[in-house]
């Protein structure tokens, strides 16, 4: 049906019982309007790269025929220019998204680990707390080089941290979001940290138990585990520090292990989900298997604790007492290179010791394809080696204390 589109025509409309019908004007081509049971809808319609395309221009009442007629005639008009409103309209809920949405899509898909999704909603309520709800296309360059600056002069290694994970989350958005198969970044806002340089150059961090103190921390470790006088707790806390310097492992893996994981008839135990999402059997020297025998296997975690986690926290206590005694500021990630460099002073050879560390290997095609990584039972002996080293440790660490002792009774006398 076609006729000029009035006030008075359209108010003589009947609306049909069911489904819908449309009536044409005839003063301007592609305007028209649909008839539903639930009332009267003003509508342009035209070809759009070869395609029907109909788009709302808005309720009858709302509009009158004339602002609606104007209305439609600029929509026809984009249309004859190519202009297609189904993918403007995905176009623009695509450049609506915030940083929160596109967050929680990133975490979704990726399937991350609780600790890696922890820290990234640090730094979306800490650093980033006021852009989350901001849609993506209005973090600029200039935004994040000058919140960049800004976060440097508080915490230069939080501020690399912080920007490499809005890095990943914005060149998701860009791979993800793509109406009319164009991202709707059209780069990287974050990518001016590299163009002029400006990512802090971070050292990395050394710390370690020296080679030759490392007696005098065994020993320590050793007396606060069987001290009566500390808590089942704390005495919890310094065996799991002890099977931390044995086995190179992550405090995260070491603290969180469960019995379920440890067999000691074969005197190994295992990570189901590693920080390299290997999963990985190592050994067990018969001193960290030692440590686990000495711990209550009534719990479900090896080294249990209180609270609602259920095992040990961070050993900031334990960790002081062991500074004290070899004169460094350590932290428990600082016990795995103490590991590597037991392994260096055993000449073991380095790829044994990144395995044992459950790091991953270099890029070397051979050592890649043909060495097992999995189940790393094999090398029980290195592990081994590492052990009694540290116990030797212990042993020439109290003899020479001992000497020392005797050498100032005599000087007394």
């Amino acid at each position: 049906m076609a006729v000029k589109l009035t006030k008075k025509v359209v108010d003589s409309l009947d609306l049909p019982e069911s489904g819908q019908k449309f009536v044409w004007d005839t003063e301007l081509k592609g305007f028209g309007l649909r008839l539903t049971p639930k009332g009267l809808v003003y509508v342009a319609q035209a070809r759009v790269n070869g395609k029907t395309r109909r788009v709302k221009v808005g309720e009858h009442g709302r509009f009158t025929v004339q602002e609606a007629r104007d209305d439609a005639r600029e929509k026809l008009r984009d249309m004859g220019r190519g202009i297609d409103p189904s993918v403007e309209k995905v176009k623009a809920k695509a450049c609506s998204v915030t940083l929160r949405q596109v967050t929680d899509a990133y975490i979704k898909d990726r399937g991350l680990k609780e600790s890696t999704v922890d820290s990234i909603e640090r730094h979306m309520s800490g650093v980033f707390n006021d852009w989350t709800e901001k849609p993506i296309v209005n973090i600029t360059r200039q935004s994040v080089l000058q919140r960049f600056r800004d976060r440097s002069k508080e915490s230069k290694a939080l501020a690399n941290q912080a920007f490499r994970v809005l890095r990943a989350i914005l060149n998701y958005a860009r791979a993800t979001y793509r109406p009319d198969d164009q991202p709707v970044l059209p780069e990287n806002p974050c990518s001016i940290l590299s163009d002029a340089k400006m990512w802090n150059n971070i050292q990395p961090k050394n710390r370690r138990i020296p080679t030759d103190k490392v007696g005098n921390a065994w020993n320590d470790l050793q007396r606060m585990m069987n001290d009566p006088g500390r808590t089942i707790i704390g005495q919890n806390t310094a065996a799991a520090v002890a099977f931390a310097l044995l086995t190179g492992g992550r405090w995260g893996e070491v603290s969180t292990l469960t019995w379920d994981r440890v067999n000691l008839k074969d005197n190994s135990w295992h990570i189901p989900d590693p920080k390299n999402k290997q999963p990985v059997t190592l050994p067990l020297s018969k001193q960290a298997k030692q440590i686990l025998e000495g711990q209550d296997q009534d719990t479900e975690y090896v080294f249990a604790g209180r609270g609602e986690s259920g095992y040990v926290g961070k050993p900031i206590r334990v960790m002081r007492t062991i500074s004290e005694a070899v004169g460094e500021t350590l932290s428990a990630h600082d016990l795995r290179r103490t590991f590597r460099a037991i392994g260096g002073e055993l000449s073991i050879e380095l790829w044994k010791i990144k395995l044992l560390m459950n790091h991953k290997l270099n890029q070397d095609v051979t050592i890649n394809s043909y060495t097992e990584t999995s189940d790393l039972r094999y090398l029980a002996e290195d592990a081994q080696r590492i052990g009694d080293w540290i116990e030797r440790q212990g042993r020439h660490a109290k003899s020479k204390k001992v000497v020392e002792l005797e050498a100032a009774k005599q000087a007394a006398v």
